[in-house]
């Protein structure tokens, strides 16, 4: 018996039903450990030593397969057929080897590109050896991604607050976005018209010719730039006479695109279906490792992270059968079609992505699958097919018209075409990628008969006016096509980076357009400034073409570490000396546009309009940047810096609050006003004031005298819990609306809910909140109600709870109750920090690990590393970060 050692669990549960009894499948459930997300874990003093730590779950799973080792004849590592694959496989080897369960027996690693018993079996039949090389790469490029993010986050922490963190082609990635926006910022547009003539030939019929030409010289495309010249030329049309100069019919072949690759399948995903590039990931995912197809569960597709265009030679064959069958031997080219792939540093090691089975017609198995799965294998079977089919015919008509008006003499032209065969579209037509602008190309429908030298009479002449227009935002189907021109990051990343972005809130997605945020522009601004070299496209595709190489033995991979580490390094060590004020002036020229927009009056964005001459510039607060005048504290205007100068920017500006009304019982005056963290309401002056900020979703135009009482009237008392006789009230905190009874909160779905919610809705809330937390007076941990993110020294998130004795701060093993009073809701990170410190008995408003010693010991047991132990920790501040299953660039 062999023991076969897979990714996921259901490719283990096909493969078992393939291979027979003769071999156990388990599975991995991806990688078996990681680099623990903490600093030292990558040793650039100690030769680039790596510590790998397995989780608690992959501890069983070792086991498992560690324990039908001992009763098996062979192990045989069939992980995935990519770098991930590889290094999953050598992970795994790794520590059997050090568990000593290997004991001699023979290891053998095996691919396949499909998930059916062919394609199995024949990989069984041809097993080799870990890929070395590979795994070096592997190695290489997490080196390189846990050096970045642990050395460069904690610089923009120290030097940009507000920034989170940033990893090495997140970062690249983030620049191509606010670098388009800077475009579109900096865009002048232009006018220019277009002139056409609707004409009539002898037979009546009717057509449309552009103007091209004028007193013998060529037009360029929006030649014609202002009202004055396009109605000069309108002048000379209308009082033409028109002859037809020549008629050209030309045939034109259209070839069909090559099969999908990881970024094409994303971005025809996301253009003809709508799917991000995650939700096609995660579609495609399914369709690779197998569907129930009438009690069998099979493959549809090969696998999904690949950048080679090619299809295997049986793949052809099948694709041309089925071509046959299904079309007919017109639509069969006579030889069958060879593609090479255009992208840049392209690793060409398996197939495109393909249907396994080309008589697996979309129609036939559309029970079997759910919606998304239908759409995308349609598209993916649709595209496949098309590849090895016969080229459009298309037949090309240019006709040239001469205007004369009184010797005046003008060009035009009508072009028209018409599909002679349809070829490959009959299955699958291309179209322009989302994001993609339009070329202004003549190509038009079908012409009427046209002759040469013949009279046509005009009908209309048509002046129309356009201006040019900005480049558009990337979509992340057009940002995934442009990162793969440039050459950076790997098809199985592109996912994952466009997902990173997003939740760390550097990008959000408006009618599929990626909008760069705020803190997004500044931390693009902060690495151009002063991590120059490392956003560079260039820098960042020529060292991918490095991890290319090293995969192909032709470079060692800690070279290529050392080389990169020195000089990186000595740019980290350079920015200790950088003043904040260096970084704001820097930030203030890079970012004019977004801090400094243009105000409709003309007069300088620079100057604070309150005072008339304080100069407004970046500010750096504990929440992120905020746009300040230098003659604080006299002058206390601020305004939040907004990622778009729309409405939420021209409120921001606003010099004076809006008077509202006047609260009936206190009688002070209710004031919409701006501060450095948006639009809130205020009661009254001075420091006592009552300030409620609006909560998310209500906009500073929409607020009223009703909306202002309700919202500085919170808390709602709504009425006495009736069997504790205590008051439940709703409100506003900064994580959301809640309900609050002695001393216990639960959330609320949105905001309405707060000024609506009855007693005995809220008391069902409540009741339902109690029951998830699981009971934490009765010795169960309870539920968290705010997680305030990572503890600056590690050791995990801080969180607030709800105990029995009330709410408190928990980090580790340290639970610091919350003084009397306070609102868990409200609760920020220096309070919990100051908190924590105090229970810990350290002073100060943080503290450092106290366990680290007998943490480092009891992970000693777990942690393995590339060669020998480590003798020192890095020297180098680390930020803390999710581990995850398997990594992502």
């Amino acid at each position: 018996m062999n023991v076969v050692v897979v990714e996921s669990p259901a490719k283990a549960k096909t493969i078992n039903k393939y291979l027979g009894p003769g071999y156990k499948v388990l599975a991995s459930f991806g990688h078996v450990r990681d680099l623990p997300a903490k600093d030292g874990s990558v040793l650039p003093d100690q030769d680039f030593e790596m510590l790998w730590e397995v989780d608690g779950a992959s501890q069983k799973r070792i086991k498992d397969i560690a324990d039908a080792l001992k009763t098996s004849d062979g192990l045989i590592l069939a992980t995935d057929p990519d770098r991930e694959g590889e290094a999953i496989s050598w992970h795994v080897l790794d520590v059997l080897n050090k568990k000593r369960v290997i004991n001699g027996k023979p290891v053998k690693r095996v691919v396949f590109n499909a998930i059916t018993k062919k394609a199995v079996l024949d990989a069984m039949a041809e097993p080799r050896d870990i890929d070395v090389p590979l795994v070096d790469a592997y190695l290489a490029r997490r080196a390189l991604d846990y050096l970045v993010g642990f050395n460069l986050s904690p610089v923009l922490w120290r030097k940009l607050p507000g920034a989170r963190s940033a990893g090495r082609v997140q970062s690249v990635a983030l620049r191509l976005v606010c670098d388009r926006e800077s475009e579109i910022e900096r865009f002048i547009s232009e006018e220019y018209w277009n002139l056409s003539a609707i004409l009539k030939t002898p037979r009546g019929d009717e057509f449309e010719a552009r103007l091209v030409s004028a007193d013998g010289k060529r037009l360029q495309p929006r030649a014609i730039g202002n009202g004055e010249e396009a109605g000069k030329l309108k002048a000379l049309l209308e009082g033409a006479s028109y002859v037809v100069d020549t008629v050209e019919a030309k045939p034109v072949k259209r070839n069909p695109s090559p099969p999908f690759t990881t970024s094409t399948l994303q971005q025809a995903a996301s253009s003809k279906l709508g799917f991000s590039a995650s939700r096609t990931m995660q579609v495609a995912q399914k369709l690779y490792e197998g569907v129930d197809i009438g009690g069998e569960t099979v493959g549809l597709i090969t696998y999904m992270r690949t950048d080679g265009v090619q299809m295997a030679p049986e793949a052809i064959d099948a694709a041309r059968h089925a071509i046959a069958n299904q079309f007919g031997d017109r639509y069969l080219p006579e030889k069958a079609r060879f593609y090479s792939t255009k992208a840049k540093n392209a690793q060409e090691a398996h197939e495109a992505i393909r249907p396994t089975d080309f008589d697996r017609v979309p129609d036939r198995i559309r029970k079997f699958l759910d919606d998304d799965q239908l759409k995308l294998y349609d598209l993916i079977w649709k595209r496949g097919i098309a590849s090895q089919m016969a080229s459009a015919e298309i037949e090309r008509t240019t006709v040239e018209i001469l205007a004369d008006n009184a010797g005046k003499k003008a060009g035009l032209r009508a072009v028209g075409s018409v599909i002679r065969f349809d070829g490959f579209i009959a299955a699958y037509t291309d179209q322009k990628e989302d994001g993609e602008q339009s070329d202004d190309s003549e190509e038009g429908g079908r012409l009427p008969e046209i002759n040469a030298r013949e009279n046509l009479a005009k009908q209309k002449i048509n002046s129309t006016q356009h201006f040019t227009e900005p480049p558009p935002r990337y979509s992340e189907a057009s940002l995934i096509k442009k990162m793969e021109e440039l050459g950076i990051g790997r098809p199985s990343t592109y996912a994952a980076t466009l997902a990173t972005l997003r939740d760390r809130d550097y990008v959000t997605i408006d009618k599929r357009k990626l909008v760069p945020q705020a803190k997004g522009r500044l931390v693009t601004a902060f690495l151009e400034s002063f991590f120059t070299k490392y956003v560079e496209y260039d820098f960042t595709a020529d060292l991918e073409e490095k991890l290319d190489r090293i995969s192909a033995g032709e470079l060692n991979w800690k070279d290529v570490l050392r080389d990169f580490w020195r000089d990186f390094f000595a740019q980290i060590e350079d920015t200790k000396e950088l003043r904040v004020t260096n970084v704001l002036d820097a930030l203030n020229d890079a970012l004019a546009p977004l801090v400094f927009p243009k105000r409709e009056d003309g007069s300088d964005p620079r100057i604070c309009q309150v005072c008339g001459t304080g100069n407004l510039s970046l500010k750096l607060g504990k929440y992120g940047a905020f746009v300040g005048c230098s003659n604080y504290p006299e002058c206390n205007y601020t305004r939040q810096l907004s990622s778009e100068g729309g409405a939420e920017a021209e409120f921001n500006g606003l010099n004076e609050p809006k008077a509202l009304g006047t609260d009936p019982v206190t009688g002070e005056e209710l004031t919409l006003r701006s501060g450095r963290f948006g639009p809130y309401i205020q009661r009254g002056d001075g420091k006592d004031a009552k300030r409620a900020s609006l909560p998310r979703g209500w906009k500073p135009e929409d607020i009223d005298y009703e909306k202002a009482m309700a919202l500085i009237s919170l808390p709602r008392d709504i009425g006495k819990h009736p069997e504790t006789g205590k008051m439940i009230s709703s409100g506003i905190g900064r994580y959301g609306p809640f309900l609050l009874h002695d001393g216990s909160y639960a959330n609320l779905e949105s905001v309405e809910d707060v000024f609506t919610v009855g007693l005995n809705r809220a008391v069902t809330v409540l009741a339902e909140k109690q029951s998830k937390a699981g009971g934490g007076a009765r010795g169960g941990t309870p539920a968290a109600l705010k997680d305030l993110g990572a503890h600056p020294d590690g050791g995990g998130s801080i969180t607030v709870r709800d105990g029995k004795y009330g709410p408190y701060v928990n980090w580790g093993k340290v639970n610091a109750t919350l003084p009397k009073g306070t609102d868990p809701q409200a609760i920020t990170v220096e309070e919990a920090l100051a908190l924590i410190a105090a229970k810990a008995g350290k002073s100060g408003g943080t503290t450092k690990k106290a366990p680290a010693k007998a943490k480092a010991a009891a992970a000693g047991a777990k942690a393995t590393k590339t060669t020998a132990k480590p003798k020192a920790a890095a020297k180098k501040p680390a930020a803390k970060t999710t581990a995850k299953k398997k990594s992502a660039e």
